[in-house]
């Protein structure tokens, strides 16, 4: 990188002031910025010309490594050819392309697709077709929503309202009416150090029967969980947790929704964990890996009998009143083609089955590190949870990642859980690195 290409990048030269910066500590950011500039397989370039190794997929998206000629190249040949298509009462080719594409790969009988441009947008989207769906159905007093706690179902309102997140929540009032919420799956007492799925907590499960018998099942419309919780800090699905929430629900009529924007695309050792685990949702939420993170996408999958219900009356009347702008974007649908040609071409949707055994023991070593009281993992995905510093909750987590920051590598926090998810083209190598540098991190602090 040239002396000219830094100083322009340089955060002397560039204002910030202006800029006000999701999820982070902006007052601490620009006081000492932490700047990415280019981006290429495994690893970021700073404004330094230092190079940072991706531990977390960028943010849970990047699966396939950064700068992928195939989807670099698509992208461009869009934008020159079709830069954009209305998605309301017309369409584009690669839209019906991209749709047929992805249900090859989805769990079976998910075979229709709504595109949005978010994981947030997509679990609003799969919300609003499960209210509308038992009303289109004759059961329209079917309107409660029921999530998890410590679940992060995204940032707008109706996913926050199923989310489980305090800080997500405790700011913006009462949110949606209508929504409880089933106990969360850690618990580090009968599990800590699992490696892979914990042997006890399927009867966490239960928890539903209990807002069922609160409730009434007669007015429950869906509930809706992450088969791995990511953004609360890797909690994992206890042995036959999932078709248990499966079970009771088919019992009760009540609609299941997997939110899949983390765990989608090859991040559990196929394309969805709801193939994985062996459990079908009647729908599911997807975004990140849908476009390797290049161009912003979401989608929900929906079984056909729910499709089929809307597709009633006159043909001419718009049968489901929802939709965005930049549904079906045309380079977001350009971008999520090549992203499929990449993953097949590198058998990435499945090679987390292969080394996500050399990532669970590099994990788990941190056991007997300083501060670590429980290690969770499960394909590419993992988690070390700290004992907090007494009066300063998610300081010492976050002082692991300004010191991993400082050694080149890049991972996330959340509380005081150090989470990796890195892209699936991560070698052993690469792994053992995160991990040496949490190890170093961890050696270092207070």
């Amino acid at each position: 990188m040239t002396d000219a290409h830094t100083a322009a990048n340089s955060p002397a030269t560039t204002d910030m002031d202006a800029y006000w910066m999701p999820f982070t500590a902006n007052r601490q950011f620009k006081e000492s910025p932490r700047l990415l500039t280019r981006a290429d397989g495994m690893y970021f370039t700073d404004d330094q010309g230092r190079q940072v190794l991706d531990g977390i997929a960028g943010l849970w998206c990047v699966n396939a490594g950064h700068n992928r000629p195939r989807i670099v190249q698509a992208i461009q040949t869009q934008a020159a050819e079709l830069d954009f298509a209305p998605p309301f009462q017309m369409g584009h080719p690669k839209a019906f392309e991209l749709a047929s594409r992805l249900t090859e790969i989805t769990p079976e009988g998910l075979n229709r697709v709504f595109f949005t441009n978010s994981g947030s947008e997509a679990v609003e989207t799969a919300l609003k077709i499960a209210l509308a769906y038992h009303r289109a159905r004759g059961e329209g007093q079917r309107t409660r929503l029921i999530g998890r706690e410590r679940g992060y179902h995204g940032v707008n309102f109706g996913g926050m309202s199923v989310g489980g997140m305090v800080a997500n929540r405790k700011m913006f009032g009462t949110l949606l009416a209508g929504v409880d919420h089933i106990r969360h799956t850690l618990d580090i007492q009968r599990n800590a150090f699992s490696v892979g799925l914990p042997a006890h907590g399927a009867e966490l499960a239960d928890d539903l029967e209990r807002l069922v018998a609160l409730h009434d099942a007669s007015t429950i419309a869906a509930v809706i969980v992450e088969p791995i919780a990511g953004s609360a800090g890797v909690l994992l699905p206890p042995q036959g947790y999932l078709k248990r929430l499966r079970e009771f629900c088919d019992k009760h009529g009540i609609l299941l929704i997997f939110d899949e924007v983390i765990t989608g695309f090859g991040r559990t050792g196929q394309p969805f964990a709801a193939q994985t685990f062996g459990v079908t949702p009647d729908l599911m939420t997807v975004a990140k890996g849908l476009t390797n993170g290049c161009v912003p996408m979401g989608a929900v999958f929906a079984r056909q009998s729910i499709h089929d219900t809307f597709m009633q009356g006159p043909a001419h009347l718009i049968e489901l009143f929802h939709g965005y702008t930049y549904s079906a974007h045309p380079l977001a649908c350009a971008a999520g083609l090549a992203t499929l040609d990449t993953y097949a071409d590198d058998q990435l949707l499945t090679r987390a089955s292969h080394i996500g055994g050399h990532f669970a023991e590099a994990l788990h070593s941190l056991r007997g590190e300083p501060h670590v009281i429980d290690v969770r993992n499960f394909g590419l995905v993992g988690g070390v949870e700290l004992t907090p510093r007494p009066g300063e909750p998610t300081k010492r987590a976050f002082s692991v990642f300004l010191d991993c920051w400082e050694q080149g590598v890049l991972v996330r926090t959340t509380g005081d859980i150090i989470a990796l998810s890195p892209p699936l083209i991560a070698s052993a190598e690469d792994l053992s690195r995160m991990v040496e540098a949490i190890r170093t991190a961890l050696r270092r602090l207070a």
